[in-house]
């Protein structure tokens, strides 16, 4: 498998158009990848090479553009980007696909969306791996509002907030709808309680960049987490630690060990 974009499909859930592919063996063993804010299937699993990793080792790859992003539906009212909504698109679409468990991945926001998911539907998922957040899924992940302000200022040049122009120039370069952006970032955030994380008892991989001023600490959650194991990617920032090569072995040992029936 090469790094070049697969070939998309749709399906319709919530009154969205939630674009997806489906990719690698379809006899392996399914393995849902649900990417961060203003990322895409693409750019968040294909560009960085998670398509090929996955496809290679013989998984059936699935991965869907997140309501708000890339070729989905991208409405612009707040009150439809809170998790457990987001987490239904993918549950969604694994009965769309006829899986009736899978192996979930989500990096950032869709970490957030997979726990929120794993909580929904226990039943659902076989092991779960969280990258790029860490207790941040709990205890927040700082002050935001200047992103959603970053998203809607005329131009880069009228930013100067670091976060906020890290993720607008994030934002033009994947060529994302802005508005629907500043949108899903005002309610995508809501937080799990340690009580919510102590719930979840499927195996768990939790992986941060040792530079990533975002996340928070992966051993802090795992700490709350019956059946979870930390990984520091090293060297990595929040944009980098995804593609890492570190973080590429330890999920394909994690998912040997636990994501496969």
């Amino acid at each position: 498998m090469d790094l070049n974009p697969p070939p998309f499909s749709t399906f319709q859930h919530d009154g969205l158009s939630i674009a997806y592919f489906d990719e690698g063996d379809a006899a392996g063993e399914p393995v849902l990848l649900i990417h961060g804010f203003a990322s895409s299937a693409n750019v968040n699993w294909v560009f960085p090479g998670w398509l090929k990793t996955l496809g290679d080792a013989g998984y059936r790859v699935i991965a869907l553009d997140n309501r708000g992003h890339g070729k989905s539906s991208k409405p612009r009212d707040p009150a439809v980007y809170h998790p457990p909504a987001m987490a239904s698109d993918a549950i969604a679409l694994l009965d769309h696909l006829g899986i009736a468990t899978a192996n979930v991945m989500g990096y950032s926001m869709g970490a957030r969306i997979t726990a929120f998911l794993t909580l929904a539907n226990p039943h659902r998922v076989r092991s779960i791996i969280f990258g790029g957040l860490g207790i941040g899924m709990v205890e927040g992940v700082g002050d935001w509002d200047p992103i959603a302000d970053a998203l809607l200022a005329p131009s880069l040049d009228d930013v100067s907030h670091e976060r906020g122009r890290m993720f607008r120039a994030f934002a033009d370069q994947t060529k994302s709808d802005r508005q629907a952006l500043a949108a899903c970032i005002s309610t995508s955030r809501d937080l799990l309680t340690p009580e919510d994380m102590a719930r979840i008892d499927v195996p768990a991989l939790i992986g941060v960049g040792t530079k990533d001023d975002i996340a928070g600490s992966p051993e802090a959650l795992a700490a709350l987490m019956p059946h979870a194991t930390a990984l520091d990617i090293p060297g990595r920032d929040h944009m980098l630690a995804v593609g890492d090569r570190v973080f590429k072995k330890a999920a394909l040992e994690f998912l040997e060990a636990h994501g496969r029936g």
